[in-house]
């Protein structure tokens, strides 16, 4: 389970992380969060890697003692199918309180810090996330350019800053910034973040006027945003499961059903793992892996289907997804009781 968690794991973040360095390159984002993002995904790709893990788990080693035929010893033994399921459910259980973790709390609360971490990145000027020698919007009318930053990046060297703003009286200005040097610090006590430009001149232009205003300074600090505010989001997948309770709108009903059938899905996977895991030494132990690959998709896939229609209300929420997991297991009992019949090793 681990060997399986790790490769899938390591490519599903792996490809999550070139997609978030590809924006961070094109400045959408700094680099400097790239790590937080990767850590608040983390629970949202375990909660749908760990019982695939487990699922897999079971067939490769059970599968390897019906190679080596230690399930015949353990049926001359006396050992029934019933036994070895009551053992495998007490890693399955272990791995449903894990899921069951991720779904119910740390994948929503991952999920609204990221989109939180995100919208701060979007709507603050943040020159950590500038590119030297790009000129790059940051939306709200500005527009900004450094030729490039001192060896730890903690300062701009020759910075340009367009904006557009009102006057007072409504009229609508444009102001050109141009400084030597500049830096971003926060006030302590206010929590406000300034830029500290240096050595530089600001102008203020009307347009359709002839004139413009020009000011020389030796230092000028910008306020960028004030003090943090968290975002409020709205959409089910970041509500807690309390909040998901007490609302009984179709899509939060739906998430909810979605997050409580995690933990059950590991139980009926181990159900279903236990016959799968049966072949005979000319197979091979993988004689079994795709046709339970593609259980597990057929599985997911259904989920992921009554989650949308549930929320669109094209599917009844009283019915919702319980069908697909009394269908799966109705079929985990069934593959058991025709391998009970038949006997284990037979």
């Amino acid at each position: 389970m681990a060997a399986v968690a790790g490769v899938l794991l390591l490519v599903i973040m792996g490809s999550r992380f070139i997609r978030y360095f590809s924006t961070a390159a094109e400045g959408d984002i700094p680099v400097s969060i790239l790590g937080t993002l990767m850590l608040l995904h983390l629970p949202g790709f375990l909660e749908l890697i760990l019982p695939l893990a487990f699922f897999l788990g079971i067939l490769l080693a059970y599968g390897q003692l019906y190679l080596n035929s230690e399930i015949t010893v353990l049926v001359a033994c006396g050992t029934s199918p019933n036994r070895l399921l009551e053992v495998s459910l007490v890693p399955a259980t272990l791995v449903a309180i894990l899921v069951g973790t991720c779904s119910l709390w740390l994948t929503p609360a991952g999920a609204l810090d990221k989109e939180v971490l995100l919208e701060e990145q979007r709507s603050q000027l943040d020159f950590s996330a500038l590119a030297p020698g790009r000129f790059q919007d940051f939306g709200g009318g500005r527009t900004a350019y450094t030729e490039g930053f001192n060896d730890d990046g903690t300062r701009m060297q020759e910075v340009f800053i367009s904006e557009r703003q009102s006057r007072t009286d409504g009229t609508p200005e444009s102001v050109v910034t141009r400084a030597e040097t500049g830096y971003q610090t926060v006030d302590p006590e206010t929590g406000s973040r300034f830029l500290v430009l240096a050595d530089g001149e600001r102008y203020s232009v009307d347009p359709g006027r002839a004139q413009a205003e020009r000011l020389v300074f030796g230092t000028y600090a910008v306020r960028l945003s004030g003090a943090a505010e968290r975002p409020e989001l709205e959409a089910p997948e970041y509500a807690t499961t309390a909040a998901l309770f007490a609302d009984e709108a179709l899509p939060a009903r739906a998430q909810l059903q979605w997050r409580l059938g995690l933990p059950l899905m590991v139980f009926i996977l181990t159900l279903l793992a236990m016959p799968l895991s049966r072949v005979n030494p000319r197979q091979g132990r993988f004689a079994k892996l795709l046709p339970a690959i593609f259980l597990y998709v057929a599985y997911l896939s259904l989920l992921l289907a009554a989650l949308d229609a549930i929320g669109r209300g094209s599917w009844p929420v009283a019915i919702g997804m319980w069908p697909i997991h009394g269908g799966f297991l109705a079929i985990g009992l069934a593959m058991l009781a025709r391998d009970q019949r038949r006997g284990m090793s037979g």
